[in-house]
């Protein structure tokens, strides 16, 4: 089932954003869904609290807001997603006030009392940045569904150089050029082929020089390029030269705008292909304080550190690739990020395992095994692990679940 409900924030007058900071009271409540565990849940009523302090807030904007329910196999899951996140990082304090649970058809049912601090004018940038936000996203998705129509594209762009054309710009109507940048722009984030792509947001770029939305397209891009030639296994040589121009736009777009995310990210991007892997970390950082709910930067991220702790742990630098996924894994990161650190957890057992720290080794395996239920390796390492500490009940408990997976070694053990 889906249900799609406009939800709408008033602001009375124009502009109020000068106040600095509002301090409300506001509620939350949320069904826990089959799928949730309790950290989840109570992570999810508390961002309906401060989602609804940000409306308390009284700030002008319309948006929709997602919640999605599946139910397979007599069990249900719900999910709920806010398109403009990044409202939410307005919210520079949280006190809570009122916590309870309940229960209503044989569901927990949570619900909190917050007194939350909203920093306005960062409400303010978000909703400045928000069409263009939108608009980029939607850009980054269209790339990711277009390979089927880039083989031939890639062979053409290679063959025929891409040239500039050459446009009037009249210097006193600065609005009239950003306006048609505006609209060559919209154009080539509509088109699929990537040499129109390529030269109708370098003509946004030369309409509007001031103006970052074209360098970025142009960037993701040439990035879109470079994924292509790997995965046709082209030499690094073969693609160094669309590296180099997507380097040059994300710079030049965070020359022109510091704070624009996705310049950072393309940045990131760039780096990581490079494998530059400090640079590129530095870049998804720097991308996920300017707002700590772009997705598309953390995810990045945790590959990098991941791949770099690897890296540092083949060459037994066990303390240096311990304080590298420390980085990662001891930040403040919502549960629902969990599973795609997995990885990363199961690397540190056993680095743990290394330093001679089985609790902490423990501790990380059953993170593996909770998001993983059916890793089989992880088991056996834990049942080992608790042999080693005369813990036989839970040694053969994962004996028993690793034999069911298929271990034969397993098996074997069990008696």
């Amino acid at each position: 089932m889906f249900y799609s409900s406009l939800f709408v924030l008033f602001l009375l007058g124009t502009p109020a954003f000068s106040a600095g900071t509002k301090t409300v009271i506001a509620d939350g409540r949320y069904v826990m869904a089959d799928g949730d565990t309790l950290a989840g849940a109570e992570e999810k009523v508390l961002q309906r609290a401060q989602r609804s302090a940000v409306e308390e807030a009284g700030v002008y904007l319309e948006s929709t807001f997602h919640d999605v329910e599946k139910e397979s196999g007599g069990r249900s899951t719900q999910t709920s997603s806010l398109e403009i996140r990044t409202i939410a990082a307005a919210v520079t304090e949280t006190e809570i006030l009122e916590s309870s649970r309940s229960f209503e058809l044989d569901r927990p049912v949570f619900f909190v009392r917050i007194r939350a601090t909203v920093n306005l004018s960062s409400l303010a940038e978000a909703i400045r940045r928000l069409q263009s936000d939108q608009q980029l996203a939607q850009h980054f998705r269209q790339l990711q569904q277009e390979n089927h129509q880039l083989r031939s594209q890639l062979q053409e762009i290679q063959q025929q150089p891409i040239g500039v054309r050459m446009l009037a710009i009249d210097p006193n109507g600065k609005s009239t050029s950003h306006r048609q940048a505006y609209a060559t722009l919209e154009t080539a984030l509509h088109t699929s082929n990537l040499r129109e792509k390529i030269q109708l947001s370098t003509d946004a770029a030369t309409l509007d020089d001031r103006y970052v939305d074209p360098l970025i397209v142009r960037g993701q891009t040439y990035l879109r390029l470079v994924s292509l030639a790997f995965s046709q296994q082209a030499q690094a040589s073969d693609y160094a030269g669309y590296l180099d121009k997507a380097r040059i736009d994300f710079d030049r777009a965070i020359t022109l705008d510091g704070k624009n995310v996705w310049a950072w990210v393309g940045k990131g991007d760039v780096h990581t292909w490079l494998k530059q892997l400090d640079e590129a970390a530095a870049a998804y950082e720097q991308a996920l304080e300017l707002d700590p709910f772009a997705d598309i930067a953390r995810q990045p991220l945790i590959g990098v550190y991941t791949t770099q702790a690897r890296r540092q742990a083949n060459a037994k630098s066990w303390h240096r690739a311990l304080a590298t996924l420390n980085k990662l894994l001891n930040t403040q990161t919502p549960e629902s990020w969990v599973p795609y650190q997995k990885e990363a957890y199961a690397l540190r057992s056993e680095i743990y395992l290394k330093l001679n720290q089985p609790e902490q080794a423990i501790e990380d395996l059953s993170t593996v095994i909770r998001v993983d239920p059916t890793n089989a390796a992880a088991l056996m390492t834990r049942a080992k692990l608790y042999q080693e500490r005369l813990q036989g009940r839970l040694a053969k408990d994962d004996l028993e679940r690793a034999c069911v997976l298929g271990s034969v070694s397993a098996c074997d053990q069990l008696p």
